[in-house]
């Protein structure tokens, strides 16, 4: 197969996450999975990153500087060229009710942390093939 046939079946991936060792696990875990990885580290710079790359799947961390995850995911769901990607949240929020504050703010799904990396390898492959 033709290299470049076979970048266009890469999933791509964007990571929004500022924890280093967050960013590192989930970024390894993408790569081993044949995931293409974007990162950003804030949620102003995920929004910057979806618009300028349109990836297949966004991980919001809710909890970010300069712009939190809720107003980014906000911000890229009112977007129609965005609008479409979805948006696993990932956060350490999880108390009653965050789920759901979670996806009314947009995001398609929840995962909390610590990760269970199974539980996101399968949401990973239910939203994209």
């Amino acid at each position: 197969m033709p290299q470049r046939a076979h970048r266009l079946m890469v999933k791509r991936v964007l990571v929004v996450e500022d924890n280093p060792d967050n960013r590192i696990l989930i970024t390894d875990v993408l790569a081993s999975l044949q995931y293409e990885v974007l990162v950003a580290v804030d949620g102003e710079e995920g929004l910057t990153k979806a618009e300028a790359e349109i990836p297949d799947l966004i991980l919001m961390d809710l909890s970010l500087p300069r712009m939190d995850g809720w107003a980014a995911t906000q911000k890229i769901k009112a977007n129609d060229t965005l609008s479409h990607i979805p948006i696993i949240a990932l956060t350490a929020h999880a108390m009653v009710g965050d789920r759901e504050k979670a996806l009314s703010a947009g995001c398609d799904d929840y995962v909390s942390k610590p990760i269970d990396l199974r539980e996101l390898a399968s949401k990973l492959a239910h939203f994209l093939g």
